[in-house]
């Protein structure tokens, strides 16, 4: 699609002046800041101020993925869908996601809270910051949205059932199961390494095991829809604001356009990915304290995303056969299959498309190191979960690759 015109610096001001629903966030008469910070993959994101502080997000869907160009085209409607993601997720975890004012259903343009005084999570991780209490609230968001989207929470099947068809989101599930799921061990052509990774890649593309496993966490992915999931939550999709006491006081995941109904365990283990790889950052630069804290950061969003399940088990819809015994199997499941969601994003964000700067803005001397470290802890990580998927096995799994490889 290319018949809608495309946000620039020198329209916006105009764009928001002439669109009643939003022309009254900012003063477009008096506007000292307009920047375009889209570093993702995909969109347009503009940031802009008044004189008087008040700011506000514009986020424009391009007809194609960003980070590639026009040659890979892609539908701008993932913004009505995160549109619609994020205001699903706000009626349970209204606290977790930023506000949207509006959704432009003709030029896919989301006019959102502005959270500027926020922080990229993982520009901060990769800074040295420490935003105590961001993997927890990650975890509760997690559990909220898992239990509220779900058929646990569902008053109304039917309505439930409409609600998961509505938000079918093809082509980016489409990227997921490509990205993640298949190209790491089957190169279409967008993988790549540092030379003295080479020997890694083969290694994984070679693991039958790890291929097997992998394929059956594809297969989860692409039948299981449990709850209306984010879909691509990672360090980087989430913003961090800083308290006076050290503590984080905000904390809230963006960028939900992956968002669908899939399995509640592929969040989890999205996030346990980044943790590791941001241990292994940590374990490059010689900081073991900082290190075992980023581990640490896996049993702080499993523990609190237990915690919130249950405390919400209670309210199911249906408790005459959603025993207690269900909601421990669901637990149970819900853990080990994150161990496995885990391995496949480390692998994808060493060896595809879309890698974590963590990793990428090391020194190559060091970059070796943190890169074998991530792709070994993965592929034990698909082996040992069967054994005992408790998450402080993961952290000493992990810990262990770092220290020999680092």
């Amino acid at each position: 699609m290319s018949g809608y015109a495309h946000l620039s610096i020198d329209t916006v001001a105009d764009y928001l002046a002439s669109t009643p629903e939003v022309r009254d966030l900012v003063d477009t008469s008096a506007l000292v800041d307009i920047r375009e910070v889209g570093d993702g993959n995909l969109n347009l994101v503009f940031i802009i101020t008044d004189a008087a502080g008040r700011g506000v997000v514009l986020k424009q869907s391009l007809p194609y993925v960003r980070l590639v160009g026009p040659v890979w085209p892609m539908t701008p409607e993932r913004a009505r869908r995160e549109a619609h993601a994020n205001r699903a997720h706000a009626r349970f975890a209204p606290s977790a996601v930023p506000h949207v004012h509006h959704f432009d259903t003709e030029r896919y343009i989301i006019t959102m809270e502005d959270l500027s005084d926020h922080t990229v999570w993982r520009t901060a991780l990769n800074s040295g910051l420490r935003h105590d209490g961001a993997a927890e609230a990650l975890g509760d968001y997690i559990a909220r949205i898992a239990f509220g989207t779900s058929v646990l929470g569902a008053a109304d099947p039917e309505a439930h059932k409409l609600r998961v068809a509505a938000a079918i989101n093809p082509e980016l599930c489409t990227i997921t199961e490509d990205l993640v799921f298949t190209e790491p061990w089957v190169d279409a052509g967008r993988n790549s390494v540092l030379p003295d990774n080479a020997v890694d890649a083969r290694a994984v593309a070679d693991d039958a095991f790890m291929v097997a496993r992998i394929g059956m966490a594809k297969w989860t992915f692409m039948t299981r829809a449990e709850a209306l999931i984010h879909g691509d939550l990672h360090t980087g999709s989430v913003m961090v604001r800083a308290g006076g006491d050290g503590r984080v006081d905000s904390v809230r995941a963006i960028d939900s356009e992956f968002a669908f109904y899939g399995p509640i365990a592929f969040d989890l283990g999205a996030l346990w990915a980044n943790y590791v790889i941001a241990a292994a950052r940590a374990g490059a630069l010689g900081e073991g304290a900082r290190m075992r804290w980023c581990l640490n950061l896996i049993s702080g969003t499993w523990h609190a995303f237990e915690s919130t399940f249950r405390q919400q088990w209670p309210q199911r819809c249906d408790p005459r056969v959603f025993t207690d015994d269900v909601g421990e199997r669901l637990l149970a499941q819900w853990q080990e299959e994150a161990w496995v969601f885990a391995a496949a994003k480390m692998t994808r964000r060493i060896i595809g498309l879309a890698k974590a700067s963590d990793i990428e803005t090391l020194d190559p001397q060091v970059r070796v190191g943190a890169a074998r470290a991530v792709l070994r802890t993965a592929a034990l990580a698909v082996r040992e979960c069967c054994a005992d998927a408790d998450p402080d096995r993961l952290i000493g799994l992990a810990g262990e690759q770092i220290a020999a490889h680092t």
